[in-house]
């Protein structure tokens, strides 16, 4: 699998997984609070943090588009509304760099990307865009990195939207994800993470809308190198969004016990440093049941397996029934192998 670069960190095998914290629209258009969910992320040790610029005459006709459940008004009038300008989007970038936390940003349309080019060190692009060959065809030709989304689409879709780009971006990483706010678990589909990886070669990740944190830890033990979850900084405050985000707390949980993970996920069988002073203790011994005289044939009755393993193996108690003892033996001694005729 070919590792993808953005700044100084890799996205692929060997490499820790990358989390990108989603402020999307969260902010509705304040910058104090747009800065704010940078630090917090940063915090929180996020990678990266994400924003969005919309352009709504660029990607949207004013009328016909269908309502959204998870909007109370209509989107055009929402992105009016709430919508960065390119100059937020450079001061949102000036303030990331300040702290140390990477500026993302996803464009909705093809001007939207050329305006941000400059800010961003790849793309992400929504699921919304996956189709959208004409404009994908574009960013791919800038030249970096780009992170797919594959929410609501079919597997042919996604081939052909790969098909496309490969030949002019190797710098590919997918999403898994499911455009659904919120999903279904049933909906999540986690096991899509290895279909992707074996069928693309690319690194994948997932892209989580569920209201809580746990699906994202089953993606990364599935082999997820990229997590991507929405931020919020109160959920009491009402938005698109709001109901598939997380707050900085569950955030910081969020990359915590994906980093133990990360640790836990070794391939190897073996006895390790720590276990070994429990092993001495833990494991069974061959050992006298009562008091042994000298010549007498040991039965089940008179040896059994105790702790501590100090002792000659349990595995070899078959080799000891059916012996005679060379001398008396004393009741709970660990019995040894020169003990037996």
């Amino acid at each position: 699998m070919k590792s993808v670069r953005i700044g100084d960190r890799h996205i692929g095998d060997g490499h820790p997984c990358y989390i990108i914290a989603e402020a999307c629209d969260n902010h509705l258009g304040n910058m104090e609070t747009a800065k704010e969910m940078a630090r917090q992320s940063k915090l929180a040790g996020a990678d990266a943090v994400k924003y969005q610029h919309h352009l709504p005459d660029e990607e949207m006709l004013r009328d016909g588009v269908p309502m959204s459940d998870n909007f109370n008004m209509p989107l055009y009038e929402f992105l009016k509304l709430y919508a960065l300008t390119l100059d937020q989007h450079s001061e949102l970038k000036r303030y990331c760099d300040e702290i140390g936390i990477t500026y993302l940003c996803t464009p909705f349309s093809k001007k939207a990307a050329l305006e941000i080019n400059d800010l961003v060190p790849a793309f992400k692009i929504g699921s919304g865009e996956l189709t959208d060959i004409p404009s994908l065809k574009v960013i791919a030709g800038l030249g970096k990195p780009m992170i797919i989304s594959t929410g609501m689409s079919l597997i042919e879709e996604i081939d052909e939207t790969v098909a496309a780009l490969q030949p002019l971006n190797d710098q590919l990483v997918l999403m898994n994800c499911t455009s659904e706010y919120p999903p279904k678990y049933e909906d999540l589909n986690l096991n899509v993470i290895r279909t992707m990886m074996d069928r693309y070669n690319v690194p994948v990740g997932h892209s989580d809308h569920s209201p809580d944190i746990y699906s994202c830890f089953g993606a990364v033990t599935l082999g997820a190198k990229v997590i991507e979850k929405h931020l919020i900084l109160d959920k009491k405050q009402p938005g698109p969004d709001q109901s598939v985000s997380i707050e900085p707390f569950e955030l910081y949980m969020l990359a915590d016990g994906i980093r133990k993970i990360e640790a836990a996920l070794g391939n190897e069988k073996k006895i390790n440093k720590l276990e070994k002073p429990i092993r001495v203790w833990a494991r069974r011994s061959i050992v006298t049941l009562a008091d042994i005289p000298g010549g007498t044939v040991l039965t089940e009755d008179l040896i059994w397996t105790k702790r501590p393993g100090t002792g000659v193996e349990a595995k070899h108690l078959d080799s000891f029934l059916g012996k005679k003892v060379k001398k008396d033996l004393k009741k709970d001694y660990l019995i040894q192998w020169d003990d037996i005729e």
